[in-house]
């Protein structure tokens, strides 16, 4: 498993019964946690005073209750900063697991010795967008959600990023791939974070079982001649890494020949020393 273990401003305190206690920065949220089977004592005092806590449903859904929480704050990932804002489906806007996988392409980004161009597609807040770009990548920002791409601004400016050579796009992920082609246009590293389903700004479905396979074969294309990465993630629980590996190997790999991992990725549980999986990523890197 990938670990992503070297936050200052967040940690999972503790789990039990379907829900994780997190710090985030200064605060203390309670969340629901599909991952969290077992149920054991809720010792630790941030169970009964959070500055927030997510309801699910059993409709589906659910709602914050919120105590003493700011509207929006920021906490920070080495020169990184991220601004938060609890928003639907128990989100925050980041998310930390994926610390991991920023680290590995930003020293491949730095290593490279060339001018490396990053295609983020998904992209939400940014995450990924600005761990390239502070690493030194010129990057093409794609996400569906006009909200989205303007909060990843607001996160580059935060990080001191706004000069930095990042192109935001609201699109479609797979037109703009498709035009890209079109185009000639071409990258050194690619990263994408599918959602399990999802639609687009004039309302294309997007089925992560039906759809991702095409989309790897066509990011292919974008490749350049000597490519730097691939990182595909996902949160989608039949998918597991293994399809990821074979995904990269069939469209990547065979064209490339470089190397392939894939891998559970996870977060630290601070009271039990356990790890908590937060889905899969597969990485192919160059040799």
């Amino acid at each position: 498993m990938w670990i992503a273990n070297q936050w200052m401003d967040y940690e999972i305190l503790d789990t039990s019964h379907g829900e994780k206690l997190e710090r985030w920065g200064n605060y203390v949220l309670v969340r629901p946690d599909p991952q969290v089977l077992w149920d054991t004592p809720r010792k630790l005092p941030g169970w009964k005073r959070p500055n927030a806590h997510y309801h699910r449903s059993s409709r589906g859904g659910g709602q914050w209750e919120f105590f003493n929480l700011p509207e929006q704050w920021s906490i920070h990932y080495r020169t990184l900063t991220f601004q938060l804002k609890p928003f639907s489906f128990k989100h925050t806007g980041l998310f930390p697991e994926q610390a991991a996988n920023w680290d590995w392409f930003s020293e491949k980004i730095r290593n490279a010795g060339r001018p490396i161009k990053v295609l983020n597609l998904f992209a939400y807040t940014g995450g990924a967008t600005l761990a390239a770009a502070a690493a030194g990548a010129s990057v093409t920002h794609v996400d569906a959600s006009k909200g989205m791409v303007g909060w990843a601004k607001e996160n580059a400016k935060s990080s001191g990023l706004e000069q930095a050579p990042i192109r935001w796009i609201v699109d479609d992920c797979m037109k703009f791939v498709e035009r890209e082609i079109r185009r000639g246009n071409h990258y050194d590293g690619i990263i994408m974070d599918p959602p399990s389903y999802g639609r687009g700004p004039k309302g294309e479905i997007w089925k992560i079982e039906e759809a991702i396979h095409p989309l790897v074969q066509s990011c292919a294309k974008l490749l350049s001649d000597k490519p730097l990465f691939f990182l595909i993630n996902s949160y989608t629980t039949g998918l597991a890494p293994a399809v990821l590996s074979y995904l990269l190997g069939i469209e990547v790999d065979r064209q490339f020949k470089g190397k392939i991992a894939a891998e559970e990725i996870g977060l630290p549980v601070s009271s039990t020393g356990l790890v908590l999986p937060c889905g899969a990523s597969g990485r192919w890197e160059s040799r």
